[in-house]
C-alpha cells in the first residue's frame, strides 16, 4: 500500500522492529507471595530458660525460648515459640550459636509447623563424638542438645504430645527392672540403669540390657523379641 506525501518532510526516524520485540519480551517482576503473615513481636513476651551443662563446654549454657500467645481469649488459645537465645561465659562457640539461633527464631516467626527442627537438629553428629547426660540420654552433638531442649519446651507448652509407654509396656519394664535388681542389686549407676547397659536405638538412652536372651530397654520398653 502506497501513501502520497503532500507536505514537506521536516524530519524522520527509522523504526527498528527488534526494539519492539525487546519491549514485548521484558519480564514482569514476579510478585512475592507470602504463605502467611510473619508473627509480630508483642509488647510483653513470656519465656522459659533451660540450664544445660555439657562435658564439651567449660561453662553451662542457658537456653531461653520466648513464646507468644496465639488466639488469646478464644478456644484456640495456645503458646508457640517466637525466639531463642543462648547465653554462656564460654565464647568458643559464640559465632555459630548466634547464627543458628537467629535462623531458628526466623523459622519460629514464619508461623506454621516448626516441629521438623527437632529432627533436623538432633540428627547432627559431632565428628569428635557425643556424650551422655544425666539419666543416660545420649547426645550426639551440642547442636543436638539444642534440638532436645526445643523438644522438651514444645512438650511443656503443649505443642508436642508426651509419649509414654502403654500400661502393659510399663508393667513389663518394671518387672524386668525388678528382676534385674534382684539378681544384681549393686549394678545400677547414677542414672538408675545398669552400669553395663547398652544404648537403646529407639530412645537413645543407655538402658538396654540382655535378659532371657533378649535385648530389652528398661527406659522405653523396646525389645528385640517384640
Amino acid at each position: 500500500m502506497s501513501i502520497k506525501i503532500e507536505k514537506k518532510i521536516v524530519s524522520y526516524s527509522v523504526v527498528d522492529k527488534t526494539d519492539e520485540q525487546k519491549d514485548e519480551k521484558k519480564e514482569i517482576p514476579a510478585e512475592v507471595v507470602q504463605i502467611g503473615e510473619p508473627l509480630a513481636r508483642p509488647d510483653k513476651i513470656t519465656g522459659s530458660t533451660y540450664k544445660v551443662k555439657t562435658p564439651v563446654t567449660e561453662h553451662a549454657l542457658y537456653i531461653t525460648i520466648n513464646d507468644v500467645i496465639m488466639n488469646e481469649g478464644t478456644d484456640q488459645e495456645h503458646r508457640r515459640p517466637f525466639e531463642i537465645f543462648v547465653n554462656s561465659k564460654n565464647m568458643e562457640h559464640f559465632q555459630w550459636i548466634v547464627g543458628l539461633t537467629r535462623v531458628m527464631s526466623a523459622v519460629f516467626r514464619k508461623g506454621g509447623d516448626l516441629t521438623f527442627l527437632i529432627e533436623e537438629l538432633e540428627s547432627v553428629f559431632d565428628p569428635n563424638g557425643g556424650y551422655y547426660k544425666k539419666g543416660g540420654k545420649y547426645v550426639p552433638s551440642l547442636v543436638a542438645e539444642l534440638g532436645q531442649v526445643l523438644e522438651e519446651h514444645l512438650k511443656n507448652i503443649g505443642m508436642l504430645k508426651v509419649t509414654e509407654p502403654e500400661e502393659h509396656q510399663q508393667q513389663l519394664i518394671d518387672d524386668k527392672k525388678a528382676e534385674y535388681l534382684k539378681k544384681n542389686p549393686d549394678k545400677l549407676d547414677d542414672s538408675g540403669f545398669p552400669k553395663d547397659a547398652q544404648l537403646c536405638n529407639k530412645c537413645q538412652t543407655k538402658a538396654a540390657i540382655m535378659m532371657d536372651g533378649c535385648l530389652t530397654c528398661l527406659n522405653c520398653g523396646e525389645s528385640k523379641c517384640g
